[in-house]
């Protein structure tokens, strides 16, 4: 091809307007699901989420540059009832002065380096990564063609979303995107004409105007259904991302019920399609009842179940108790509570997809770093209790009760050493105690007479310890006399391989 045939070629592609990419690609060779229930509840899960149990994501935006109490600022300092309204005019001025597109210059991400992330994410032991692509204060964190109000045009200039994804692609890790984009809808006062908000010159960025007759219950919370051309904004930047990026798992916050159903059909019949027609296993998450069982991964929100689940289920979390973003006063979980809690969500057949904190410079905090570090040294020696594994007969057994909840991770008390986690693999069964015995471990549970426990034992060792392990397996319980030194300084895993 001569160079001004090839130049007038890249010139046609790169101005096709994305609308007709969108409808091109909606017609796949083999269109193997339709947007209807029945179809999308039939898609098997992959291997690969089966077998990971622990991911790494992270909230950062324009929200991590007044670091103030919660990811929400945006939200709240428009709201006259909240605190963070007065806190937020008392530190910049009026609504109508420096509202939240101000902070978008601020959030300069000039220390972002996705391989050093990455690599980090890697040393933690996470299986899947990725960003908050979209949170719901309408920032865009990819190079979308749909938003002006993205970061590659603002704030860092850069693709974090691709240079994730690209840093990403280097490892066995899988890539995620996680969207919350839905709730940008009655995120802003719009209707309040003293703030930028009501600017229809940002409308992009704030969202669709509505008027406060319009909220139906409380104006933070509506129950009113979007609009088509909101819903079919929200579909497009969804799809973009698909096809910019493919991820293997797209997960979604709560509020997708306030779209119309047709829209969220037909983002998982192309989503499906899509990775069929790339040969990609791919995995779709959600909370409550936003979709059909078996449509997608059910998501628990700072919560776990308090029993084994026959499902698979993911629960997401963050590193800080009180907020998914970098704030001024953190409340950091100590390593041993979040390895705790991986340990008893995966014995009931859950995975764990944890949130940390990024700086508004683009900083991962010391802490928090160590405490992923601490996290990755615990998966060198425990790591075969996890990965790959599948729940037992049952989860465990202890004193420990777990309350559900949406965001019922707060009432859960510490584990002790009558805790008491299972997991399988093949013919081994892995015993993994929340908390360091003092002289002998009993699990009452695989007893002689237990319904638990039919085969014998062939022999038991402590993952991580070159120490002789000598047990007894009697008619009420099987015990266990604890090696001298601890390996490690978590949750301790015994391997029991069974005849």
């Amino acid at each position: 091809m001569n160079p001004k045939a090839l130049t007038f070629l890249i010139f046609i592609i790169l101005h096709i307007p994305l609308e007709f990419t969108f409808s091109q690609n909606k017609s796949f060779t083999q269109k193997k699901y339709t947007a209807n229930w029945e179809s999308v509840t039939n898609k098997e899960t992959p291997k690969w989420f089966k077998d990971a149990k622990f991911g790494i994501y992270f909230h950062w935006g324009p929200y991590s540059v007044p670091a103030y109490k919660t990811e929400w600022y945006s939200h709240y300092m428009y709201d006259k009832n909240h605190p963070i309204y007065n806190y937020h005019r008392k530190k910049y001025g009026p609504l109508d002065e420096f509202g939240y597109k101000d902070f978008i210059p601020m959030f300069t991400g000039e220390y972002f380096d996705a391989d050093t992330w990455v690599s980090l994410f890697q040393k933690a032991g996470a299986q899947f990564v990725g960003p908050v692509t979209e949170h719901a204060d309408g920032f865009a964190m990819w190079d979308s063609k749909l938003t002006q109000w993205n970061a590659k045009n603002m704030g860092p200039k850069r693709d974090i979303v691709g240079e994730m994804e690209k840093a990403v692609r280097k490892t066995d890790m899988k890539f995620i995107t996680t969207f919350h984009h839905q709730w940008l809808w009655s995120w802003y006062s719009t209707w309040d004409e003293n703030t930028d908000a009501s600017s229809d010159l940002y409308r992009e960025l704030y969202g669709p105007k509505l008027n406060s007759s319009q909220f139906i219950g409380s104006e933070e919370f509506p129950t009113y259904m979007a609009d088509d051309s909101f819903a079919q904004n929200w579909l497009n930047k969804v799809k973009e991302v698909i096809q910019y990026y493919q991820p293997d798992l797209i997960y979604f916050d709560n509020k997708l019920n306030i779209l119309d159903e047709k829209y969220r059909l037909d983002f998982l019949q192309y989503y499906y399609n899509y990775a069929d027609s790339i040969k990609k296993e791919v995995v779709v998450t959600y909370k409550a009842k936003d979709l059909k069982k078996g449509s997608g991964i059910l998501d628990l929100e700072r919560a776990r179940m308090s029993d084994k689940k026959d499902f698979l289920w993911l629960t997401d979390d963050s590193v800080d108790w009180n907020s998914w973003c970098n704030v001024e006063n953190p409340d950091y979980k100590s390593t041993n509570r979040i390895i705790d809690f991986l340990v008893d969500v995966v014995s009931k057949n859950g995975r764990v997809l944890l949130n940390v904190t990024p700086t508004a410079e683009g900083i991962i905090p010391t802490i928090v770093e160590k405490r992923l570090l601490e996290i990755g040294d615990w998966f060198k020696i425990n790591g075969e209790a996890i990965y790959e594994t599948r729940p037992y007969i049952i989860y465990g057994e202890g004193p420990q009760q777990i309350v559900e909840g949406h965001l019922s991770e707060r009432q859960n008390s510490e584990a002790t050493s009558e805790d008491i986690r299972f997991t399988t693999k093949e013919n081994i069964l892995y015993a993994i105690v929340l908390d360091w015995p003092k002289d002998t471990l009993r699990i009452k549970s695989l007893g002689t007479n237990s319904e638990f426990l039919k085969k014998n034992i062939r022999r038991i060792t402590l993952l991580g310890s070159e120490e002789i392990v000598k047990w007894k397996r009697k008619l009420e319980d099987l015990s266990i006399n604890v090696p001298g030194n601890k390996a490690g300084a978590h949750a301790f895993a015994f391997k029991i391989e069974l005849e």
